[in-house]
């Protein structure tokens, strides 16, 4: 009985965080990105859309900070744990690399096609898992892994043109990688006990370094300028360009309380079911055909999350007994 009640809450726990991570932000993005490009490419500046989202992710981690703390206690959490800026300059250039290759990705492939090579990320993010994090993975769990990632795999195969999807791999897999060492090291730097501040204050300082890496792109490119313009934004405030910041800016923020509250390995069975709700979408906008291998995958990717439940891994924030600085003000203030 007992083994039943967890595998309940386990459902019910996933099923909350996909709802919110899966079906309100992650397919859509795809699908939007789909949508504004064109046979021409896409008419607006890709980096300068990143930069934006960056920017807005900013603005509501310093929103929601604020709901709750003071801008005296904003202020002296910030210059207290400056260390932790540097520390997410390796993340954030991840996925600074990560969110600009995904443009140039979904510029070759069909959205569901898109997520072919990034399934490697439930493998590799279990493998990383491991190293940093110095946790062995059950039996149960590596199955579980192995059975979702075919499940992915079998979703998304093009029977007719399977071999085409591998003219740009090297994007797809970079990709891959920065998705899979970007999630894991963040998670490390939210739960690990020297970072144990305001988990807004640390997405604020992950943001300010990517809104640093993108502009340094920019730098390279030449584009500091003109993506800045007018004539460069009129395009980007369209309709869909800003739903796509605006979608990207929500998973940021919903990612990092995943990773504050959850694990790497419960994320990317999130991220593996909006495979298939990509599917669905992609056939509501694009009429793009539900294929049989999409049935099946659905039953396989089905039974992981069974087994899974069976065996989740547990891999909570660390508890610090250090004061937070507004804890402190408070007994000064009672002496």
């Amino acid at each position: 009985m007992k083994q039943f009640t967890g595998i309940f809450h386990f459902f019910w726990r996933f099923c909350y965080i996909y709802n919110v991570h899966g079906f309100m932000c992650s397919p859509k993005v795809s699908v939007f990105v789909s949508a504004s490009h064109s046979k021409e490419g896409y008419n607006y500046n890709t980096v300068t859309v990143v930069f934006l989202t960056e920017a807005l992710k900013l603005l509501l981690a310093f929103a929601c900070y604020l709901k709750d703390h003071s801008l005296h206690s904003l202020w002296s959490e910030v210059s207290g744990n400056m260390k932790i800026l540097s520390l997410y300059l390796v993340p954030s250039f991840l996925y600074c690399i990560y969110n600009n290759l995904a443009f140039i990705n979904l510029s070759h492939f069909e959205p569901t096609n898109y997520f072919i090579l990034l399934q490697l990320r439930v493998v590799i993010t279990g493998i990383i898992f491991e190293l940093v994090f110095n946790k062995k993975l059950s039996k149960i769990q590596w199955m579980s892994l192995g059975l979702l990632t075919c499940g992915c795999i079998i979703q998304q195969i093009d029977w007719n043109y399977f071999f085409n999807l591998y003219e740009n791999q090297n994007a797809s897999i970079n990709n891959t990688l920065c998705s899979c060492f970007a999630g894991v090291y963040n998670e490390h730097l939210l739960k690990q006990s020297d970072t144990n501040v305001n988990i807004f204050i640390q997405n604020m300082f992950m943001y300010l370094d990517s809104i640093f890496w993108n502009l340094t792109i920019l730098i390279i490119q030449g584009e500091t300028v003109s993506a800045f313009s007018e004539e460069s934004f009129r395009p980007i405030f369209r309709p869909l360009v800003v739903a796509i910041i605006i979608n990207n800016a929500f998973v940021g923020i919903i990612t990092s309380l995943f990773l504050k509250n959850l694990n790497s390995i419960l994320k990317t069975f999130a991220s593996a079911i909006e495979i298939l709700l990509t599917a669905v979408l992609c056939w509501i906008f694009f009429g793009i055909e539900l294929k049989l291998n999409t049935i099946v995958a659905i039953g396989i990717v089905s039974y992981s999350l069974y087994v899974y439940s069976k065996n989740p891994v547990a891999n909570r924030t660390k508890i610090v007994h250090e004061k937070t600085n507004e804890e402190k003000e408070g007994q000064l203030q009672n002496v």
